[in-house]
């Protein structure tokens, strides 16, 4: 595979993650829900600091480390996706990482800019945010939001069984985080390459094997 095809396809993820996310900050308030199949799927917006589960780190500074951080390992990533293209990796394995490394500049779009060019979203009322507002954004740069909207509950309303320590009758959901379209594509690569990784090495394996076995003749 080809590094222009390779950064077609990273450019597509990043495209239709932040177009998702625009489209959510324009046009919905803090917890605002709307229905996608029947009972089940729902858009449903939220905004996080950056880190799973929406955990913070640290306060202001913290957020500068965390942001930071992943801008490292993205200009990290770029190297090592160019090399994998030059060593002619698998195109599945060159596919998988190209997806986790779209999905980490997806999610540091939202962390180093949004907090620039939006202005607050105000939770539970009919105010949604602006793009480049007249006063400035909600926060400064590398301090942005990233922004969540798609949730599946598979099991709502349920308890645990009294007998469960600490958690004992309380209400139980499954499942519960709200992630967005980067977290979609982050996860399907390193999914696809945990279940396929004995095909993906072991082809690459073989094509090393037969480059040496050619330089011999």
């Amino acid at each position: 595979m080809n590094g222009k095809k390779v950064a077609a396809f990273i450019l597509l993820i990043i495209f239709l993650d932040q177009a998702i996310k625009f489209y959510i900050k324009l046009n919905y308030f803090i917890g605002e829900e709307h229905m996608l199949f029947g009972t089940w799927g729902r858009l449903h917006f939220v905004e996080n600091e950056g880190m799973a589960w929406g955990l913070k780190f640290g306060g202001g500074l913290g957020k500068i480390a965390l942001t930071l951080f992943r801008l490292i390992a993205v200009i990290w990533g770029t190297f090592l996706i160019k090399g994998f293209i030059e060593k002619k990796y698998h195109n599945g394995f060159i596919m998988c990482a190209a997806l986790i490394y779209a999905g980490a500049i997806g999610n540091l779009i939202d962390s180093i800019f949004y907090g620039v060019i939006f202005d607050a979203s105000v939770p539970y009322t009919t105010m949604v945010a602006s793009l480049l507002p007249a006063g400035g954004g909600y926060s400064s740069l590398l301090h942005g939001k990233v922004v969540d909207m798609f949730y599946f509950p598979i099991i709502t309303n349920a308890h645990f069984p009294s007998w469960v320590p600490y958690w004992g009758g309380e209400e139980f959901e499954f499942f519960r985080p709200v992630f967005n379209f980067a977290d979609m594509a982050i996860s399907t690569g390193v999914i696809t390459l945990f279940v396929f990784q004995n095909k993906f090495f072991s082809d690459s394996n073989e094509k090393t094997a037969e480059k040496v076995e050619n330089t011999n003749i």
